[in-house]
């Protein structure tokens, strides 16, 4: 095998797949990269065994082949290699990384062991645009429960239908619901599926995210396609949350804000808020005011208002201020956020409205 390579497609190669590295598996192919030239392409895979990763880029082949060599070690040598073109050559069990003045050796492991690329057949899929799923994400990811007793708490439902896209996430404390509409394609009828929110964020992190993302389902794995990268991984089994039964009809006081005020406010309060994250929300009608305030024994106490719009009746609720701060920094810093209480221990319920809508239900802190 010989080919070369630049070294910013090189670079961007390996930064991709390396997401799909085994770097705790005692399996030394599993942290390997398995390249293989072919045909004017080269393409590199990782797999961990639950996450498969292929990326494919341009390159002058001399000699097709294939090899496998450390993950972690390449991505080291590319990324600090100038800017000019990278030529690498296997001869037996080694292969030599050419660039410029630089030049290594590298042990090479079998690439016949290496696991096969996941191959399936797609039972539905759509394609969305890349921009908008990957912000809606950013919204609702930390949402997602870091208990790994229960995988469902930890995945994002993802429904497409009527041209509405649809991401929900809940961690049984919280719950996230954005929604916005787009033109899709790749689907004749509704698409729902339940893909880990660790995933979903990966994929969209991707330095090679093109402008839109396929993504293909079955019974047990979740593909997703965009640019010149593959990436596969097990699918969520289970039934997530009706969390439409969580969502009240009504409320008893709406508070109108803007959300700068509310996280100056809140960033000022929590000073205060170190051993006991609770803040306590007053809403005052007549005053068209809400105060935030938190005490902390060893301490002291804070407090400050904060103009708002208010209907219905004067009410006051504790939230946990850090779940608070998820809620204010998945919405624009210039939009106005809506605070819909029902009573003092029912959950509080914030929206924003937009090009993408956000919902965020937050269970209150008993005071």
């Amino acid at each position: 095998m010989k080919f070369t390579v630049s070294q910013s497609s090189f670079a961007q190669a390996v930064s991709v797949v390396t997401k799909g590295m085994g770097f705790s598996s005692t399996l030394a192919l599993l942290s390997g990269i398995y390249i293989r030239a072919k045909e004017g392409t080269l393409e590199l895979q990782s797999t961990d065994l639950t996450i498969s990763i292929k990326h494919k880029v341009a390159a002058n082949v001399e000699e097709e082949g294939e090899t496998v060599v450390s993950g972690k070690i390449l991505a080291n040598i590319v990324k600090n290699l100038p800017d000019a073109a990278v030529e690498m050559e296997e001869m037996g069990r080694q292969a030599s990384i050419t660039c410029g003045k630089s030049n290594y050796r590298l042990n090479t492991l079998d690439p016949t062991d290496f696991p096969e690329f996941p191959q399936f057949d797609v039972d539905s899929s759509v394609e969305l645009p890349s921009a908008a799923l990957s912000s809606m994400v950013d919204k609702v990811y930390r949402v997602t429960s870091k208990d790994t007793s229960r995988p469902i708490l930890a995945g994002i439902l993802l429904n497409v239908e009527n041209n509405v896209i649809r991401l929900v996430a809940t961690d049984s404390y919280r719950l996230a619901v954005c929604d916005t509409t787009v033109e899709t394609s790749g689907v004749d009828e509704a698409f729902s599926a339940i893909i880990a929110g660790n995933t979903l964020h990966d994929v969209l992190s991707l330095p090679s995210v093109a402008d839109s993302i396929y993504i293909g389902i079955n019974a047990n794995q979740v593909m997703f396609k965009t640019g010149d990268t593959t990436y596969v991984s097990r699918k969520i089994e289970g039934n997530f949350p009706d969390y439409r039964k969580l969502l009240p009809t009504s409320f008893v006081t709406s508070v109108t804000m803007n959300v700068q005020s509310l996280v100056s406010a809140l960033k000022r309060v929590s000073v205060i808020a170190l051993n006991n994250p609770s803040v306590r929300f007053d809403v005052d009608v007549d005053g068209s005011l809400m105060q935030l305030s938190a005490t902390t024994p060893d301490y002291g106490d804070a407090r400050e208002y904060i103009d708002v719009d208010v209907q219905g009746e004067s009410m006051n609720i504790s939230l946990n201020n850090r779940y608070v701060f998820d809620c204010v920094n998945a919405v624009d810093s210039d939009s106005e956020l809506t605070l819909e209480l029902q009573s003092t221990m029912q959950p509080a319920i914030f929206k924003a409205y937009g090009k993408i809508n956000y919902l965020y239900l937050l269970m209150p802190v008993r005071m």
